[in-house]
């Protein structure tokens, strides 16, 4: 009789591994516990885009951190996990880190929703990669952080939000600069405050990295240069520029962990590199590491001929991480862009740079019109 229980019990718990074996695979390993250890980390990580890389660093950066114990991303499940970087999210994270894939996109979300797809759990730290605004999984998230009475909610904004007038001074300081008052990001910040959680936001600008999800920026130097096409740059060449590393992103969003009472004090931290290039540099320095010698840059007039499909601002606009040096003892960049650029540029060749098809056609309107 024994013999026979122990061999149902075994067939029951077979029926049940191969039952999980055939559930979805992004469901696997989604599930939190409900008693959150004394120091939970949540990432709210957006579907890709410009800040699309910025929760797996962070969620690496945060496993080493020794005020943090467990690290949970939620994940919009409207990623592409065949691309970077949600496809290295099973193999390249530490074991502290799990991942929940949810329909954040969708604005019948709210609290109870968000706590649902948690299991109940608690977060005294939540790094916000997702919100656009407060509706939806905006204000669901900021709701449950009200319930969690959280730590820090730190929130990633954007120096986009940003409109510098006449008087502004570069780089754009966050107490001085005008911004947007209708931006979403304006928006959910103005959401944060008037809920009183402990509000920590940051404002990046032009992010680059390993297992990106966005090249746009780096990419058109190199389209051009590789094929000898002239570059239309906007006039004088000498505008400068904040492109970040990703991991040096994640480190800023970090500072906040070692010194609360000031962040949450200064509330609002511009999020770039220290290490400051014009656009002519840049050109330079891709033209170096792709072997070129020969380059040739056409200055035109921005106001006149417009944007083309040129990368940056027309004019000067840029910011750098003096406050958060000032206030938060941040170090500066560890990354710099003239040595990334060799290892960006032999993934530039491997993703087909060389070979594939760019439509010069609004480029050569540039150039027709600097002819004219």
């Amino acid at each position: 009789m024994y013999a026979v229980s122990v061999l149902l019990v075994l067939i029951a718990l077979q029926a049940t591994d191969r039952a999980s074996a055939f559930a979805p695979s992004r469901w696997r390993a989604s599930r939190v516990s409900s008693t959150s250890l004394k120091a939970a980390a949540l990432i709210v990580q957006n579907k890709g885009g410009g800040h699309g890389e910025i929760g797996f660093q962070l969620a690496k950066k945060l496993a080493i951190h020794d005020k943090i114990d467990s690290i949970t991303i939620l994940q919009d499940d409207a990623c592409n996990e065949a691309k970077e970087p949600f496809s290295l999210y099973g193999t390249d994270l530490p074991s502290s880190v799990t991942v929940v894939k949810a329909p954040l996109g969708d604005e019948s979300v709210d609290a109870s929703t968000i706590q649902s797809w948690l299991n109940g759990a608690k977060f005294e730290y939540i790094f916000d990669n997702n919100s656009k605004g407060p509706t939806g999984s905006g204000k669901a998230i900021c709701d449950c952080a009200k319930s969690w009475d959280c730590n820090l909610y730190v929130y990633v904004s954007s120096a986009g939000m940003y409109k510098p007038d006449d008087s502004t001074t570069f780089p754009m300081d966050e107490a001085t600069t005008p911004i947007k008052e209708s931006a979403g990001q304006a928006q959910q910040d103005a959401y944060a405050v008037e809920l009183g959680l402990p509000l920590v936001s940051f404002r990046p600008q032009y992010i680059y990295g390993p297992n990106s999800n966005k090249y746009d920026y780096i990419d058109w130097y190199f389209d051009r240069l590789v094929r000898q096409q002239p570059l239309p740059i906007p006039s004088p060449g000498t505008q400068k520029v904040s492109l970040t590393n990703s991991q040096d992103v994640a480190s800023l969003l970090m500072t906040p962990l070692d010194n609360e009472a000031a962040a949450v004090q200064q509330r609002y931290f511009n999020c770039g590199t220290d290490q400051l290039y014009t656009y002519d540099e840049v050109a330079y320095m891709c033209a170096e590491v792709a072997g070129i010698d020969t380059i040739k840059i056409e200055h035109y007039d921005g106001e006149a001929l417009g944007k083309a499909k040129f990368p940056f601002r027309m004019t000067d606009f840029y910011v750098a991480p003096d406050k958060a040096k000032e206030k938060l003892g941040y170090s500066g960049a560890q990354c710099d862009l003239k040595e990334d650029l060799k290892w960006y540029y032999e993934g530039y060749v491997s993703r087909g740079g060389l070979t594939r098809e760019v439509d010069f056609s609004k480029d050569q309107e540039i150039l027709g019109g600097v002819s004219a």
